[in-house]
């Protein structure tokens, strides 16, 4: 079954890029792509529901590749919060095409897109998580803050950096790497409560972006 449903999903991303718009309907999908409708139905309601997994998938994905990561589990949050930033942006580098025909390059579109919903909810429980963590070794310094907080703060840089990302044009995309470093060095130095430096210069950094 998960090999099937993989496979639907990556013929929906295919299909997408060689016609240049979404599939018509099911049946027509099916029948250009080789499934049979009730083995569609077994896996997706709609063609609605494919669009909506892909981004989760992604998701999905980078956590699986982290957790293999023996590393990985050794990381403080800050690390954690990064390699997943990294990984993520792998996997969306390497589907780029795809991404770039679905994503606007306005950041004010990208949170009313209801493809990214299912992103955001795996995406904040990740991030609620990482900042529990973080918060709890930091508790005597923290106290009146919540992680809750900084939940929806990340699920906002990681749309600004998608957003970044989208409008790279640098070799490896080695900017959206710094961008990167910076946004979650701002991010934690702001939960520690010592922001000044690390968020100037990454103001610093994103207006050189805007002016090049």
């Amino acid at each position: 079954m998960a090999k099937q449903k993989k496979s639907i999903l990556e013929a929906y991303m295919h299909s997408v890029l060689e016609n240049g718009k979404e599939p018509e309907n099911v049946y027509k999908f099916c029948s250009e792509n080789g499934f049979k409708e009730p083995d569609f139905y077994q896996e997706y309601g709609s063609l609605e529901a494919v669009k909506k997994s892909v981004f989760t998938t992604f998701f999905h994905k980078t956590r699986e590749l982290l957790e293999k990561n023996e590393e990985y589990h050794t990381y403080d949050s800050r690390e954690k919060l990064l390699s997943f930033y990294y990984t993520f942006f792998e996997l969306l580098t390497a589907n780029r095409s795809y991404v770039l025909a679905v994503l606007p390059s306005n950041i004010k579109e990208f949170n009313k897109l209801e493809q990214l919903k299912g992103l955001r909810e795996a995406f904040n429980d990740f991030s609620k998580d990482i900042f529990s963590k973080h918060i709890e070794s930091e508790a005597e310094r923290l106290e009146k803050f919540k992680a809750g907080t900084f939940q929806e703060a990340a699920w906002a840089q990681l749309l600004i950096v998608m957003r970044f990302w989208v409008n790279d044009e640098s070799a490896g995309f080695e900017k959206t790497d710094i961008f990167i470093e910076k946004a979650i060095k701002a991010t934690f130095d702001l939960v520690e409560n010592t922001p000044i430096k690390s968020v100037l210069d990454l103001g610093k950094f994103l207006f050189k972006e805007a002016t090049a």
